[in-house]
């Protein structure tokens, strides 16, 4: 069952405690990007005169004001699946509305695929910019020792990824305070500056954004691309709902994480308004000199802590992604037992290790990272945009005039933003687009290849009424026990079980042909719904059953059985055997799959994982069969 409380009736303890948790967990991204968004803004020809620093922190507030607080916070959380958010989870509840719409379901397939290769793009750009930003402090506070930069970021790094496997409930019990503690002292340092320049805070006007714009022309459409890294981990605030729920992630947002954010932005404004050089690195300028070590560890926690949000968000929707049938299956590994969100994928956290490591050590600076930041982060939230735009129409059922406004709002928004950032292509913004464009490229060649297979395997079967006539006319032996057959296809019975008849020439008392299937829910907790039973045969001798669980879940088949048999069916678990085959597949001649993506599609066959820890199978009870099978 999901341990989502967002439909629950929290106290006030449980809300307090869930708010503290949300701050630790979700506001990391965003919450780190004032470490180098000014800096970065200020890069794109601006100078150093209060129209430009008034301007530049307007387009800043009102950037956070309609994208995070607006599109996000108020709008985008409430398209959850059952309390669950992130792009896997919104793709899935708009396939859930286009059942008999093929080509409505292909297009939302393709969007959700896109968004997600966008974000792990993101999730590589993330730690490595994020660490890179907190330890360049050393450029300020001890200038001979910054040529240490890129190492200190390789060693936190490496630590980073290194307890990945030993999971993070242990340390993530100090995550809140410490990110409770970062944004009070980013409130506190902002705060001591607009003290002594409070006209910074007339940026609040969206006169002085839109005049900057105006005076600056296409200029101020370059200007846009710096000003979105201060919604990075935007998305990461519905990706996390599961976890804590609607209530607690609102109410940080607003009277926390938000004010915070704010009196540092400002902060920093002021102190260009009164020392305009500070734009060297005006986050630590902020601070007294006495501040500045304290600072520089509080912020390198405070990324790893931002980093570490955005791993366990890849190994998350890699999850889905696996359930969903989008990506072949990988070892997932539960680090907590109790809770069940808590995973390692040993797959990604490795890949992920090994492209950030060649982010730090290509591009050397946050600032050189920045230019290949923003079109990850824009293109998921369009995506977000247009998926969102279908549940409001869909589920929701706005009338024309408040739906297609929605769209077409938010939609301009996103789009600038994207736009942008799309002239940053070839001084880096090409990274993103290449690693989401070759996982995309795989994740459709995987459906692809899953697809004919299937289609293939159907067109071998046979149904149980021709099977017990077989088994009658060849007098095979029978022998106690049931035999499972796990397969892919959802009629008739399986290639496997002819072929073990075939070869073995004995047949079991009882014979279950299961299919393990993925709903579009995050999860099944109603057990009518997860289990379908259905004899055939003249003696009970043959079972259909389909198994579904949903997105979020792990498939546990032995345990599924239990259940089964308190619903009835008449099996004895100790004398179960499973039947699995294992494919062997090859293309014919005139095989209309693509010649480019044959050998594509077998390497990611060949090295899928293992089908008897995904679906939790007891190994001492399986046998697996070889089938060739010809696409």
């Amino acid at each position: 069952m999901s341990s989502n409380p967002s439909n629950k009736q929290l106290n006030h303890k449980q809300l307090a405690s869930l708010t503290l948790g949300t701050i630790g967990v979700v506001y990391g991204d965003i919450g780190t990007s004032p470490l180098y968004t000014v800096k970065e803004i200020f890069h794109e020809h601006l100078t150093m005169n209060s129209t430009h620093i008034l301007g530049a922190l307007s387009l800043m507030f009102w950037s956070l004001m309609l994208v995070v607080t607006l599109k996000y916070t108020i709008f985008i959380m409430r398209a959850n699946n059952k309390g669950e958010g992130g792009i896997m989870a919104l793709t899935a509840l708009v396939l859930s509305t286009a059942k008999q719409n093929s080509a409505k379901q292909h297009f939302v397939m393709i969007m959700g695929l896109l968004g997600a290769a966008l974000f792990y793009g993101d999730s590589i750009i993330t730690p490595a910019i994020s660490v890179l930003g907190a330890v360049e402090g050393l450029n300020v506070i001890a200038k001979p020792l910054e040529h240490f930069v890129v190492p200190i970021t390789l060693f936190v790094l490496t630590f980073l990824f290194l307890i990945q496997k030993k999971g993070t409930a242990s340390i993530g019990k100090l995550f809140s305070p410490v990110m409770c503690i970062w944004f009070i002292s980013l409130a506190i340092m902002g705060i001591n500056q607009i003290i002594k320049q409070p006209h910074i805070l007339l940026a609040i006007n969206p006169y002085y954004g839109i005049h900057l714009l105006a005076e600056l022309g296409w200029h101020g459409f370059l200007i846009m691309g710096s000003v979105v890294l201060v919604l990075t981990g935007a998305e990461a605030l519905y990706a996390d709902m599961g976890h804590f729920g609607l209530k607690p992630i609102r109410y940080a947002w607003f009277s926390f994480v938000f004010p915070a954010l704010l009196c540092n932005y400002f902060g920093q404004g002021a102190l260009l308004l009164q020392h305009p050089e500070a734009i060297e690195n005006p986050f630590y300028l902020l601070a007294p000199s006495w501040a500045l070590y304290p600072l520089l560890i509080l912020s390198t926690l405070a990324t790893v802590i931002a980093s570490q949000a955005v791993i366990s968000g890849a190994f998350s929707m890699t999850k889905q992604a696996i359930r969903l049938g989008y990506c072949p299956r990988m070892t997932v590994l539960h680090t907590s037992e109790s809770e069940i969100g808590q995973i390692y994928v040993p797959m990604i956290n490795w890949l992920l290790m090994f492209a950030v490591f060649v982010l730090v050590l290509s591009f050397e600076s946050s600032s050189s990272l920045a230019s290949a930041y923003g079109i990850a982060v824009t293109g998921t939230m369009l995506i977000t945009t247009i998926l969102s735009f279908m549940v409001i129409r869909t589920l929701w059922q706005w009338n024309k005039i408040p739906s297609y406004g929605f769209l077409i709002f938010f939609f301009s928004i996103d789009f600038i933003f994207l736009a942008s950032n799309s002239l940053k292509i070839f001084s880096g913004g090409w990274l993103p687009l290449a690693i989401g464009g070759l996982l995309f490229l795989l994740m459709m060649t995987w459906i692809q290849g899953r697809t004919v297979l299937t289609h293939a395997l159907e067109e071998k079967k046979v149904l149980f009424e021709e099977l017990e006539e077989k088994i009658k006319i060849n007098e095979l032996v029978t022998v106690k026990g049931t035999a499972i057959y796990l397969t892919k296809i959802l009629h008739g019975v399986p290639q496997v079980l002819l072929h073990n008849l075939e070869h073995n020439h004995v047949v079991h008392e009882k014979i279950i042909v299961l299919t393990v299937t993925t709903t579009t829910e995050p999860f099944i907790d109603d057990a009518d719904k997860q289990i379908k039973i259905r004899a055939f045969g003249s003696e009970g001798q043959f079972y259909r059953i389909k198994l579904y669980f949903g997105f979020m879940e792990s498939p546990n088949v032995y345990s599924a059985l239990n259940l089964a048999i308190k619903k009835g069916l008449d099996i004895d678990l100790d004398g179960v055997s499973f039947f699995i085959g294992n494919e062997d597949i090859v293309f014919k001649p005139r095989s209309q799959f693509p010649v480019w993506k044959r050998e594509i599609f077998l390497f990611l066959f060949n090295n899928t994982g293992s089908t008897i820890d995904f679906f939790s199978l007891p190994v001492e009870k399986v046998i697996s069969l070889g089938v060739r099978v010809q696409l």
